[in-house]
C-alpha cells in the first residue's frame, strides 16, 4: 500500500493513504539507510510504500523523489536535514517590522531553493504595522526581488490585504511554508484557510525574536485545493554540499550574465572583464544582493544564525 508522509516526529510517521486513510507508521527494522547523509531518512512529502506489521504499519520503501529542500542540521554526526520533498513551490514569509527579517536570511533561502530548482514566492507580511520608513524599506526590497523573477506579495492578517492573491498562488500546489519565527506564518495561513488551526506564537517585545510554535514539519490539505507544509521557524539556514564556484548560478540576475564575463571560471570578485561587477557598478544588479553573494562566498562553514 502506498501513501504520502504528512508528518514526521523522528520516530513515528503519519502517512495518508487512499485505502486506510491516515495511519501511524514506523521505519521497518531493515529499512536501508546506507548512503543517506541526512538526519531524517524519511521526510514530509515522501511517497512511501507501507505494510501492516502486527497492530501498526511499517515504511518499507521510499518512492524516488521529484525534489527536496534541505538545511544544515545541528546534529554534527550528519550533514543535512531534509525539510520536505516533492514540493511545487516555497512560500517564504518575511516582514520588515516586528521582526525585521535580515536580507541575508531571505537570500540564503532563495539561493538554497535555486540550487534545488524550486520556485519561491516572497510574502511581506504585517503591512498594517508599517510606518512610512518601513514602507520605504518594503518598497526597496520588492524593487530588488520582483525584477529578478521572484513573485512578491504584500499581506496583512488584520486588514486581509493580499490574501486573495496569495490564495490563488497556493491553489493546486504543494507549498512549503517557511520563514523566520515571529513573521506571522501560521496566522496568515489560518486567515486564508478557515479549516486549519495552526499554532500561533508571539514576538518578544524585548528583542523581537519570534517564539517557535511549530516543532515538526506537517502537511495539511487546503480546502480550495493544494497542500501546505508547515515548518519550524527558521533561525538558521545553512547550505549543504555547497560548491562556491557555482554560487553565482543560484543568483538569477548573475546567472544571466555569466557568458559575458571575460573568464569562464570568473567568481566575480577580483577578475578583470567581469560582467557581474560591471552590472553592480551600473546599478543593474542590487548592491545588497551582490553583498550577500560576497558574504556567502567568504563564509567558510556557510552557516549563520539569526538570533
Amino acid at each position: 500500500m502506498r501513501g504520502v508522509v504528512i508528518k514526521s516526529t523522528g520516530s513515528w510517521y503519519r502517512v495518508k493513504t487512499a485505502v486506510e486513510g491516515i495511519v501511524e507508521c514506523r521505519l521497518q527494522g531493515k529499512f536501508r539507510t546506507k548512503g543517506i547523509k541526512s538526519t531524517n531518512p524519511v521526510a514530509v512529502g515522501d511517497e512511501v510504500e507501507i505494510t501492516a506489521v502486527d497492530d501498526t504499519y511499517a515504511i518499507t520503501k521510499i518512492v524516488p523523489r521529484k525534489n527536496y529542500l534541505t538545511r544544515k542540521s545541528t546534529n554534527l554526526s550528519k550533514q543535512v536535514q531534509i525539510i520536505a520533498t516533492n514540493i511545487d513551490q516555497v512560500l517564504l514569509v518575511t516582514s520588515v517590522v516586528q521582526p525585521k527579517v535580515p536580507r541575508g536570511l531571505i537570500d540564503r533561502v532563495l539561493v538554497t531553493a535555486e540550487a534545488f530548482d524550486i520556485p519561491v514566492i516572497i510574502v511581506f507580511n504585517k503591512f498594517d504595522l508599517c510606518d512610512e520608513d518601513d514602507i520605504d524599506e518594503l518598497a526597496g526590497r520588492m524593487a530588488t526581488y520582483d525584477p529578478i523573477g521572484y513573485k512578491c506579495v504584500v499581506t496583512s492578517v488584520e486588514t486581509k490585504r493580499g490574501q486573495e492573491e496569495l490564495k490563488e498562488l497556493l491553489t493546486g500546489k504543494r507549498t512549503l511554508l517557511t520563514g523566520q519565527s515571529g513573521v506571522g506564518k501560521s496566522s496568515l495561513i489560518n486567515s486564508i484557510e478557515s479549516d486549519l488551526d495552526l499554532r500561533v506564537g508571539s514576538v518578544s517585545e524585548f528583542n523581537e525574536k519570534g517564539q517557535h510554535t511549530t516543532t515538526f514539519a506537517e502537511m495539511h490539505d487546503l480546502s480550495f485545493g493544494g497542500e501546505i507544509i508547515d515548518t519550524p521557524g527558521v533561525r538558521s539556514f545553512g547550505f549543504f554540499d555547497f560548491d562556491k564556484e557555482h554560487l553565482s548560478h543560484y543568483f538569477p540576475e548573475m546567472r544571466a550574465l555569466l557568458s559575458e564575463c571575460k573568464f569562464h571560471n570568473c567568481v566575480h570578485i577580483n577578475e578583470p572583464g567581469c560582467a557581474v561587477k560591471e552590472a553592480v557598478e551600473k546599478g543593474e544588479i542590487s548592491s545588497y544582493r551582490y553583498q550577500s553573494y560576497l558574504n556567502f562566498y567568504h563564509d567558510e562553514d556557510l552557516t549563520k544564525t539569526y538570533d
